[in-house]
């Protein structure tokens, strides 16, 4: 892929939430607390992951970012400029170092791919022959050198987002916003689009806000991670820290969802028919597992693995075993014991 950029993009935009809420009321005058008491901090050039069911409030916290809904309190800054409460003109003004990237690719029908990604070359005045030598450059970087005269509805669902991509970039911005970007994709072509904003994140700087319910996405592209549930952000820190130790039952929730280094209840089920005593360990450095299961040995039991996983993120290693124990159950009872002193162990009953 060529350099997209006629002028270098800015540095990523620092994001600071402090204590922001926004409440909605209804006709009725009942309240709804979309967002409630969020403080947390995105430095320049880093990707965050923003992850909850339905009804959690990521699209809402989005939305506060730039500026389409206003906090009800607190403060939202913007490398320093706080944007609740700013007059609409100067919302636009801060709106054009922001790109957005949709769901279901918000591209107009009427235009081919190269005039979607002109569209806001136009809107911010730029002479017609740089416009076409920027929009070249975009297609280009994003795969789709040989598409600018196709329409949307002639193009996959990955080379849409492509071009929502484009567009997002054409303006040089210093903060990306990609709402459920990859939730109408298949997951081979989700890979590529999280590849293409990875690439992007790490060849310009950009800050990424990424909004999703799949922890997958969080795993792939991510450095930190923000959970949220009714409205509050219930787990935050490095993929790699939630991912490894949930605080919560939601990101344990998520995260076996991305993971399935544990067995379901089904698996559990087929496991538990057969004789003998069953353990979920955590692996770490610290374990101690492998020296726990040679005692065990010594000791008269037979041990066998059944199900596990481990798992590298952020240059770390960290993962779960499932074992089955048979024989002398002061054995066994002796490894159980061992292993709860230096890692988390626990046993599979019906």
């Amino acid at each position: 892929m060529s350099e997209p950029v006629t002028a270098p993009p800015r540095t990523g935009t620092r994001i600071e939430f402090r204590d922001v809420t926004k409440v909605f009321t209804n006709q009725r005058k009942a309240e709804t607390r979309a967002v409630d008491g969020v403080t947390l901090t995105v430095e320049p050039g880093e990707i965050l992951g923003v992850i909850g069911y339905s009804g959690a409030g990521k699209s809402t916290l989005v939305r506060l970012i730039n500026g389409l809904d206003t906090a009800t309190s607190g403060q939202l800054l913007l490398d320093g400029t706080d944007v609740i409460g700013l007059s609409e003109a100067k919302l636009r003004s801060i709106r054009t170092g922001i790109g957005m990237i949709f769901q279901q690719f918000n591209l107009f029908h009427s235009r081919t791919a190269a005039g979607n990604i002109e569209y806001p070359l136009k809107l911010s005045g730029m002479g017609k022959a740089e416009r076409k030598q920027r929009v070249a450059e975009l297609l280009d970087f994003v795969g789709l050198g040989d598409k600018g005269r196709n329409y949307p509805e002639q193009l996959s669902g990955g080379q849409k987002q492509r071009v929502g991509i484009a567009r997002a970039l054409a303006t040089n911005p210093s903060l990306l916003l990609a709402d459920e970007a990859t939730s109408a994709l298949d997951p081979e072509t989700t890979h590529d689009v999280l590849t293409l904003l990875r690439e992007i994140n790490r060849e310009f700087g950009i800050t990424i806000v990424v909004i999703t319910h799949e922890m997958e996405v969080v795993r792939s592209i991510a450095d930190k991670v923000a959970v949220m549930e009714a409205g509050k952000v219930v787990e935050y820190g490095s993929v790699y820290e939630v991912f490894s130790d949930p605080k919560t039952a939601v990101a344990a929730r998520f995260v076996a969802t991305a993971l399935r280094n544990t067995p379901d209840q089904v698996e559990a089920e087929d496991l538990l028919a057969h004789d003998g005593r069953l353990f979920t360990v955590d692996l770490t450095e610290e374990s101690g597992f492998f020296a726990a299961a040679a005692q065990a040995r010594e000791d008269g039991a037979s041990i066998s693995i059944v199900h596990g996983g481990v798992t590298t993120l952020q240059k770390q290693s960290f993962g779960k075993m499932t074992v089955r124990l048979n024989g002398p159950e002061e054995a066994i009872e002796t490894f159980r014991a061992t292993l709860a002193r230096t890692t988390d162990i626990q046993e599979i009953t019906r």
